[in-house]
This record gives C-alpha cells, structure tokens and sequence, in this order.
C-alpha cells in the first residue's frame, strides 16, 4: 500500500510557473509507475503527465506537451511535475496517481490516488 500527498499548488498569474509534488510513503515507492491528472469543475478527470518506475520514459497530453515536465526522485518518494507557461484552462485540481502494474495514461490504470492539490491560474 502506498498514500500519495499533493503539495504545491495555488494561485497563479498567466505565463507563471509552479511546481507540485507528490509525497509518497511506503518502501516500494521506486517500484511504481506514477501519474498526475486533473479534473476542472464539470469536467472529467483527465491524464496530464505519467512517468516510469525509473523515470526513463515518461508520456504527456497533447495539451501540456512542452510546457510541463514530470520528475521523480525515488531516493525522496517524491515525483514532481513542472508547470510552465501556465494558462487559464490548466486551472484544476491536480491529482498524483501510482500504478503497481505500468506507467499509464488512463485513471484506470492507477490504483492509489492523492487527495489533490487546488491549481488557478489567473488571466
């Protein structure tokens, strides 16, 4: 079993910048793959970045592509995802994901989920 725990998200201006991370317990935490959603008011839930248990293949929506940067530092139990250039619609609460089976780009593909971290950005 592994707990996720968001961090980093706020307020921001438009073209800003912001880091979260996501705090992972447990021993196995290099074992997983790791993912970041985000869900925005009426909207689903949908995939934003995802990276491997080594971090040597990481995967991105079209939408965040060139913008955001997913890390992971298993000596931490942290993974990371940074934001850049930030617009309005990435506004969302931003969701950490880890799989004990992959690295995926579906929810569904995830079985331990973080509590979220509110993201605004102000245009």
């Amino acid at each position: 079993q592994v707990q996720l725990v968001e961090s980093g998200g706020r307020l921001v201006q438009a073209g800003g910048s912001l880091r979260l991370s996501c705090a992972a317990s447990g021993r196995t935490f290099s074992s997983y793959g790791m993912g970041w959603f985000r869900q925005a008011p009426g909207k689903e839930r949908e995939f934003v970045a995802a990276i491997s248990w080594s971090g040597g293949n990481t995967y991105y929506a079209d939408s965040v592509k060139g913008r955001f940067t997913i890390a992971r530092d298993n000596a931490k139990n942290t993974v990371y995802l940074q934001m850049n250039s930030l617009k309005s619609e990435d506004t969302a609460v931003y969701y950490c994901a880890a799989s004990s089976y992959g690295t995926y780009t579906r929810f569904d593909g995830y079985q331990h989920w973080g509590q979220g971290t509110q993201v605004t950005v102000s245009s």
